[in-house]
Formats: C-alpha cells, structure tokens, sequence
C-alpha cells in the first residue's frame, strides 16, 4: 500500500460516522429543518428590526441540533443526554443574557427579553428536529411565529375594545411623573 492510498484510506475512515444513505437523509433532513425553522423565527425577528436576525436563529437552530444530533449517533444513553440537554440550556441561556439590557437607572425598563426568548424557543426548536421530533419541532415554530407576529396585534386590539389595562404596559406609566408647569418654576406631580 502506498502512502497516497493510506491517506486516502485515512479520510474516508474521518468520514465513517455516516453508515448508509438513511442515515445521511436523516441527518441531512434533521439540520435542514432546524436551520428552516431558524429562519422563520429570525426573518420574523428581523423584520421587527431586533438585533438577533436570521443568522443568529438559523445558527442557534443548527448548533442545538447539533448538540443533541451527535451524541445520539454514539449511541448515549438517555441519562446522559438529559445532561446534554441541560448543558445547552444552560449555555443557551448565556447567549439569551447577552441580548437582554437595561436602559439607565430605571430597572424597569428592559430590552431584548423577547429576543432572548425567540433564541431560548430556537434553540428548543432546533433540539427538537436533532431528536428527530419533527412534527413538533414544527407546530413549536408555528406557535413561536404567531407568538411574534400576531399576539402584540391581539394585545391592540383587545386594548382598543377593552381600555388598557391598570397594571398592563410599561411600569413608567404607572408612576407619577414630575412635569414642570410654563407659569411655575416649581416641579409638580401629574
């Protein structure tokens, strides 16, 4: 054997964790998916003009399929992957943090809690089409979209109908302001 068939024969056994073409489908199929659904959730988030868009999504997606995918190709055995599901959770919840800030002094003004929660709910997405949980991994985005889309028209709606809320909405409006008055130099609460 010459040295140009043992690195050819070297490669193809670095390739030999895929066994048969209905293996290949399914993972093919699985990180296909996951990056799909990715997209939706991201082009949606996007389109709001919020920081994390498709990429992130799609990335989160596949890189959560990837985490469950793999160690269930070795053959691990179910306690061990719920410790890799809390593993990714866990690191997941990292990345959900750094999207969350608050604005000044006023703790009650927060932003990117629904990004975080739009990567929090990707990433179960995309564990779900690593498990080879399709269909929920599906009907889970659909929910997450309308979530996104529809509930905040919903939310309006019922608004305009119904009157606002007296604890709904942001904390500010439910504080006193301090307003200056044109004829007094004298702050007054409103």
């Amino acid at each position: 054997m010459s040295w140009h068939d043992e690195v050819l024969d070297t490669i193809a056994s670095e390739f030999s964790d895929v066994t048969d073409v209905a293996q290949l489908t399914r993972i093919v199929l699985r990180l296909t998916l996951a990056g799909v659904l990715g997209f939706l959730l991201g082009f949606e988030r996007e389109q709001a003009g919020k920081a994390a868009g498709v990429r992130t999504h799609m990335l989160v997606a596949i890189g959560s399929a990837m985490f469950v995918l793999i160690p269930q190709q070795t053959g691990i055995v179910p306690a061990d992957m719920s410790r890799v599901i809390q593993g990714l959770v866990a690191g997941v919840g990292f990345l959900c943090a750094g999207t969350i800030l608050k604005q000044g002094k006023d703790e009650s003004h927060v932003q990117g809690l629904t990004t975080a929660a739009g990567l929090w709910m990707t990433a179960a997405i995309g564990m779900a089409c690593g498990l080879g949980r399709e269909a929920t991994a599906l009907l889970s985005a659909l929910l997450a979209l309308a979530v996104l889309a529809r509930v905040p028209r919903l939310v309006a709606l019922v608004e305009r109908v119904a009157g606002p809320s007296r604890n709904g909405g942001d904390a500010q409006d439910a504080r006193p302001r301090v307003i200056a008055s044109p004829d007094d130099d004298r702050p007054r609460r409103s």
